[in-house]
């Protein structure tokens, strides 16, 4: 009970219209109207306790965000083991996690580089992260078409080293989205550090009570936010954006240094970077899509 209320009360954060003074009020019930002396930040974190407690338990298996994100982070070495590895995912793996309900997936490589390649797999419940791989074994015609893959020798690996990263998604954001197609487009994979798992909390609620909502008005294009409950560099938080290309992203970029909104919530001292973010914790990197990528 305890660990479930944990993931209630870190992923619980309410997507509401931000107005005026308050970035809250517009939609909240009368019950939680603002108070009289009550601060603008604490009057915040009392909605977001509040709605997660309306919503009750999460069902057994479910994050009450949502969807939970598998990130698979593989390092490869050579162009035989990037062929190898675009071969297995493009002709046997995806089809099989769709196979699974879990889906779209998307690969990405660096803009520079050969390594590492990112594969996003969104799953709509801890039950399916924690079953894929007994229930992939079970997948005749997966183990057939991934046969070079799956059974590459020791001597031949068919890659250097795969990491795991599991996060929750944001209640903010509870569902991925797919906000740009173009045939150039680029993503940005960003993770923050946090000094705590309470400083940790404190980003993921300036996030969910207000800056989703600043990302989206300057064209900075959601693709999902995600708390990681198992991985490395913890705590964190880990997201990604898209865009149709890099100008795009460095001229909404520079739209949302200047917004107005922005300017307002980072001010607020309990927001401040270095309160609620570890010293050189922000992991900053640009991806492109494989040409097989369903994101």
């Amino acid at each position: 009970m305890q660990r479930r209320e944990f993931l209630v009360n870190s992923c619980a954060v309410s997507v509401v219209a931000m107005s005026g003074e308050t970035l809250l009020a517009r939609e909240a019930p009368e019950q939680m109207k603002r108070k009289s002396k009550e601060s603008e930040p604490a009057f915040r974190s009392r909605v977001l306790k509040e709605r997660a407690q309306e919503k009750g338990p999460a069902k057994e298996g479910r994050l009450p965000g949502g969807s939970c994100y598998e990130l698979r982070r593989y390092e490869i070495e050579t162009e035989a083991q990037k062929a190898g590895l675009d071969k297995f995912l493009s002709e046997a793996a995806i089809e099989a996690w769709n196979g699974l309900g879990i889906k779209p997936v998307g690969v990405f490589y660096p803009v520079e580089g050969l390594s590492p390649v990112y594969v996003l797999l969104p799953h709509r419940s801890l039950m399916s992260f924690s079953t894929a791989l007994q229930r992939l074994s079970e997948n005749q015609e997966y183990l057939a078409k991934g046969a070079d893959f799956l059974n590459a020798p020791a001597e031949q690996p068919a890659y250097k080293s795969v990491e795991v990263q599991l996060m929750a998604a944001f209640q903010g954001m509870p569902q991925l989205e797919r906000p740009v197609d173009a045939p150039g487009r680029i993503f940005q994979l960003r993770t923050y550090e946090s000094p705590s798992e309470k400083t940790g909390l404190k980003k993921i609620e300036m996030f969910n009570t207000a800056e989703i909502q600043i990302f989206r008005k300057v064209g900075l294009h959601p693709v999902f936010f995600g708390q990681t409950l198992a991985g490395i560099k913890m705590p964190n938080l880990t997201y990604m954006l898209g865009f149709q290309d890099m100008d795009e992203s460095k001229a909404n970029w520079k739209k949302f240094g200047a917004d107005p909104d922005w300017q307002k919530l980072r001010a607020m001292p309990e927001y401040a970077d270095k309160a609620i973010l570890r010293n050189k914790g922000i992991t900053n990197l640009y991806l492109k899509p494989a040409s097989y990528s369903q994101i």
